[in-house]
């Protein structure tokens, strides 16, 4: 659903079934249904111009006017943990003024993740009394001539607070946990994207700003662990040879209408 298109909605999957024939209703009525192996390519979404929902719509059709139902589902999408996961390493100053440098352990953080990093001064020629790291979320909606960007500042993180010397190091531990956070997206349905990027930002005694924005790749990490199917025979195994009353030893293969004999 994009906010300035709400006369449509952009349906990228959709099932329906049947319930019931038609006829009358004159007591109570339960229904089951399944819907088995659901198509859920993308994560729910709400942001500043865009929601990207799963919902259950039970419709009752009548002469007059139809009784509609809906009932929203969040979709979490679990990834696994990046691979390639290099530093991120930038230097950036203005020209006999002010040299610095600054390094965060990775590019891709999960949403529970801390960002470590460093900043060094290099050259300080600038009276600064304050330095900040900002986590941006940019939503872009649209496409062509008619692209939408929003930037929302999700966080703000004082890292100094005073004038910095030349050869100073200025330690960085973000945690990402206390904020509301989503997975990085890029290009979804062909509707929107929402990416994050750290900014680091200076302020001198005169208020001027100076700034660097980087990007980085956020993602969900499952908090569930799947035991493998062999750990789960194995403590079945001992479950079963724990309620047996004979000694004879015992697989997890053997049924139990057997007792454990071979």
């Amino acid at each position: 659903e994009l906010y300035y298109d709400r006369g449509n909605h952009h349906e990228f999957v959709s099932l329906v079934k049947d319930l019931a024939r038609p006829g009358e209703f004159t007591q109570s009525q339960t229904f089951d249904f399944e819907f088995t192996h659901v198509e859920k390519p993308y994560e729910s979404y709400t942001g500043q111009n865009v929601k990207l929902r799963y919902f259950l719509r039970a419709t009752v059709s009548r002469r007059l006017n139809d009784v509609v139902k809906e009932m929203d589902i969040v979709v979490h999408t679990l990834s696994t943990y990046p691979e390639l996961n290099s530093s991120i390493k930038m230097e950036v100053g203005i020209e006999d003024c002010l040299h610095i440098e600054f390094e965060y352990n990775k590019s891709k953080y999960h949403l529970k993740d801390v960002i470590v990093g460093k900043i060094y001064f290099l050259l300080v020629r600038i009276k600064i009394k304050h330095m900040e790291i900002d986590i941006i979320k940019r939503e872009t909606t649209g496409t062509g001539p008619n692209v939408y960007h929003e930037n929302d500042t999700i966080a703000k993180y004082e890292i100094m607070d005073g004038a910095p010397v030349r050869g100073e190091s200025i330690p960085i531990r973000l945690f990402l946990a206390g904020y509301e956070l989503t997975p990085t997206m890029r290009d979804i349905n062909k509707k929107f994207s929402v990416r994050y990027y750290l900014n680091l930002v200076l302020i001198d005694e005169e208020e001027r700003r100076y700034f660097k924005q980087q990007e980085v790749v956020l993602w969900r990490k499952g908090d569930i662990v799947r035991k493998s199917m062999s750990h789960q025979a194995a403590i079945a195994s001992q479950r079963f040879e724990g309620t047996s009353s004979h000694p004879e030893a015992k697989t997890p293969s053997q049924p139990a209408e057997n007792n454990g004999r071979q």
